[in-house]
């Protein structure tokens, strides 16, 4: 359990720091202090952990052991911090047998398919307005084989 949710928070920072591609290494001799810091596993696979930096950075998560054949967690969590622009980041997440699923308002949204051609849309009225006949089974004799 525990190399998975590290497994998820490190996809979720890397996809905030993609998802901005501005990522600028700290200061040489920079230091971010915890202020708050929780960490609790349960018995029953079940976790939740939290931290609080005072550089304004917060991450939290909350999972517990699937309920499928395969013995995967399903988490879900967040993170905050602000971008070197001054923009306010903010990313939830869900990660279960579905995948990594992130929500935040600086991602990029899912592209529209592109619209259904009009010749396609005429021929998938036609066929609808005209079925084909339905044909007689075709009849097999077993010693036509022989």
């Amino acid at each position: 359990a525990t190399n998975m949710y590290k497994w998820v928070i490190l996809v979720a920072v890397f996809s905030a720091v993609a998802a901005q591609g501005r990522y600028r290494p700290p200061a040489p001799g920079q230091v971010a202090n915890i202020l708050r810091q929780t960490n609790d596993v349960n018995p029953d696979g079940s976790y939740q952990w939290s931290f609080e930096a005072d550089n304004g950075i917060s991450a939290q998560e909350q999972g517990k052991p699937g309920g499928g054949k395969e013995p995967a967690i399903e988490a879900q969590g967040g993170f905050q911090y602000t971008a070197p622009d001054g923009t306010p980041i903010s990313l939830n997440y869900v990660a279960d047998e579905n995948g990594f699923q992130p929500q935040a308002a600086h991602l990029p949204v899912a592209p529209t398919p592109p619209p259904i051609p009009e010749y396609i849309l005429r021929a998938i009225a036609y066929n609808a307005a005209n079925p084909e006949p339905q044909q007689k089974p075709l009849r097999v004799y077993p010693s036509a084989f022989l």
